[in-house]
């Protein structure tokens, strides 16, 4: 298996610390607001690489942290008029729904920031003892960029050109301008802890990297997250965890493509950022995850009406091939009786960074095989329908009944099903009378109501998609 390396741009021989063993660690959601489809993105691309790991039998512990404290917090509660801990409870369990609309497995562990202050109290004290922070007199404590020679080699950033860059922090209290804040002094009011320099809160940085070494010790397999991640936070997550512990953080670190909407970049300004909640009132959530899966997860996805259409056509093929086929929902593993290149060329493709479109590739490879064998050899059908379903279930796709999706996947129909079959032999009568005019016309109404039909030799089927607006 071969994972790119985002610290050594290229791709690596993956061998967990311990072997068969994985710990992987991902930042998660600051949650003071509704996750967006960013977030989707790095909640799906990361769900994907567990779920294969995990299917290629390695035993993974998978942490995803929660930012329960931070200054956008602070003014989101202020201005809702609510408490901190009813702002962030009730995120969190929006962001769970969401993380299940889109068949996202909860992570094995999801530390808060809260829960986690000691640890950061110990880290920071660690820090200042090794003399790679100090406490300012205005109660703040920061990290010495310079102090670490290493600083920058994630984002390959010189810190002598950053010293003048724009996303330098101007503080007068800083030592360096590029130090950054551990420690945040506490104003009247705020939510804050106890420490050895006062009142105050932990910096945004710090906290990850007492979060995952608790959860998963000094050096761990794998770090990901966002492309927004990279620099300044995971370059200094770096910076604090090795000068804290004297070992390397990470091994592996891994970073999800950005989302763009209409191939614009995704804002509030430009008016075309949305949240999971505010997309999935449209669009069914496995056509969701699977534009999200189609695309390398380190490639950028273009979230778009047309690339929408083209998500739910591809799962209509493999939907289409699994209808009328009951499965047996009890078996598991590789199947029996049917071409094991299908499976060989599936773990090439994900084996080789992931590659969920050459992975996808093949499950089409599979869908077109079973279509030709349904009528003809209905035992080995069965077996390719298996397969199909095993390997989309690697990527967390084909987990509906056929049915339920191509018939509008649960989504609340304009008609109730009896209605849309009996306009459905109101066609087919006006179709063999030759009255074309009238099939014509209630194949329009129904198409209005999103619910398209089609023809084929074996009678009309219909999908619901709902419209939009």
């Amino acid at each position: 298996m071969q994972i790119y390396n985002t610290l050594t741009r290229r791709k690596e021989p993956f061998t967990p610390i311990e072997p068969g063993k994985v710990r992987m660690y991902v930042c998660g959601m600051t949650v003071y607001d509704f996750c967006h489809l960013g977030h989707a993105r790095v909640m799906v691309a990361f769900d994907v690489i567990t779920r294969y790991l995990r299917a290629r039998g390695f035993d993974v512990t998978y942490v995803r942290n929660v930012t329960d404290i931070d200054d956008k917090i602070l003014r989101r509660a202020e201005e809702n008029g609510e408490s901190i801990n009813a702002l962030t409870e009730r995120m969190i369990d929006a962001m769970h729904e969401d993380q299940a609309r889109l068949s996202v497995l909860p992570p094995d562990r999801e530390p808060r920031a809260t829960q986690h202050i000691d640890d950061i109290l110990a880290m920071i004290q660690t820090l200042i003892d090794k003399n790679f922070a100090y406490a300012a007199d205005n109660g703040d404590v920061y990290y010495r960029v310079r102090r670490f020679e290493r600083y920058g080699r994630l984002s390959n950033r010189d810190p002598d050109e950053m010293r003048a860059g724009a996303r330098i922090e101007v503080d007068e209290h800083k030592e360096d301008p590029l130090d950054f804040v551990l420690w945040k002094a506490a104003k009247p009011g705020e939510a804050s802890w106890p420490s050895p320099w006062g009142e105050g809160r932990p910096g945004w940085h710090i906290e990850c990297s007492a979060m995952s070494t608790c959860c998963l010790g000094e050096t761990f397999d794998i770090h990901g997250g966002g492309p927004d991640l990279l620099f300044p936070h995971h370059e200094n997550e770096i910076a604090q965890s090795e000068a804290a512990t004297g070992h390397a953080y990470v091994n592996t670190w891994m970073h999800a493509g950005a989302v763009r909407v209409n191939h614009e970049k995704m804002s509030k300004s430009l008016g075309n950022f949305f949240t999971i909640r505010e997309v999935l009132e449209h669009h069914d959530a496995e056509v969701v995850r699977y534009l999200l899966v189609a695309s390398h997860y380190r490639s950028p996805i273009n979230y778009a009406p047309d690339s929408l259409a083209e998500a739910r056509k591809s799962l209509e093929r493999f939907y289409t091939a699994l209808e009328g086929l009951v499965l047996d929902e009890t078996v598991e593993g590789p199947i029996t009786g049917v071409d094991s290149s299908f499976d060989a060329r599936f773990t090439a493709a994900m084996d080789d960074d992931f590659n969920t479109p050459e992975a996808l590739s093949v499950l089409f490879d599979l869908a077109r095989e079973l279509n030709r064998t349904k009528q003809e050899a209905p035992d080995k059908a069965l077996a390719l329908a298996h397969e199909l379903r095993r390997l989309g279930g690697a990527l967390g796709l084909l987990e509906q009944a056929p049915a339920s999706f191509l018939q509008g996947s649960g989504a609340a129909l304009p008609l109730s099903e009896a209605e849309i079959e009996g306009r459905i032999s109101e066609r087919a009568t006006a179709k063999q009378a030759k009255d074309f005019a009238t099939a014509d016309a209630i194949r329009d109404e129904l198409a209005a109501l999103g619910i398209i039909l089609k023809d084929s030799r074996e009678g009309t089927t219909w999908v619901f998609e709902k419209p939009e607006g």
